[in-house]
């Protein structure tokens, strides 16, 4: 069983001066989720190399017991500092894609072509694709063989427009994940803010927010 992780390599939180990148619980839990089950979890980012973390996601608050354990884990440290350049990468030999959030991927992976190029890949041969919180953004362009967005008619959920609105950054990003994925004909639904919800539409995984990362983790492996 081998896993793709394909993580953000943007850092600046729009016109703010502020650093984002991916979160890390989202990182975390899905990273362990796989490795525990005995994949083979294979890193990428667009620019390759260390992916920047959302400092905010580092904060004494935001952490739990599988950020706990990526602090003490050298190896996968090294995993991380080393991702593959995700130009270099296909779908080939892969079981399954997941994407952490972080609202990093609402700037580079939404519109990234190599990003989109693997997502279809691995929805035309009907291999599962996950994506949590901010990461599906990545769905902004993606579409099936027939040219029909790739979350149209599926049901769907990300981070929400309140749960952006909470934390301040709705005039920032440059878009809402909530709103996209509405435009693009998905049947979007959602949770209470910050608690955990996910959604299963065929091999199409989805997770709201921070909450609900390994919960998606364990449905995509369900579908493997």
């Amino acid at each position: 069983m081998k896993i793709l992780m394909v993580l953000t390599s943007h850092d600046k939180l729009g016109d703010t001066g502020e650093k984002t990148g991916f979160w890390l619980e989202e990182f975390a839990a899905p990273y362990y989720t796989f490795k525990d089950a005995g994949a083979e979890v294979v890193l990428a980012s667009p620019k390759g190399g260390q992916p920047p973390l959302d400092p905010k996601s580092d904060d004494e608050s935001t952490q739990t017991a599988a950020t706990t354990r990526f602090k003490g884990d050298d190896a996968a440290q090294a995993d991380l500092a080393n991702t593959k350049v995700l130009a270099d990468v296909t779908e080939a030999g892969f079981d399954a894609i997941f994407y952490p959030g972080g609202h990093g991927p609402l700037w580079d992976l939404a519109e990234d072509a190599d990003s989109k190029r693997l997502i279809e890949a691995f929805a035309a041969k009907d291999l599962p694709v996950g994506a949590v919180c901010h990461a599906p953004a990545v769905f902004r362009h993606t579409v099936t063989a027939d040219g029909k967005p790739l979350v149209s008619g599926k049901r769907v959920t990300g981070f929400t427009n309140t749960e952006e609105e909470a934390v301040g950054l709705t005039d920032v990003v440059p878009f809402l994940v909530e709103d996209m994925l509405k435009a693009n004909g998905g049947s979007y639904e959602k949770g209470d803010d910050w608690a955990v919800f996910t959604l299963v539409d065929g091999k199409l995984v989805t997770g709201q927010n921070p909450a609900s990362s390994e919960k998606a983790a364990e449905k995509l492996l369900a579908l493997i």
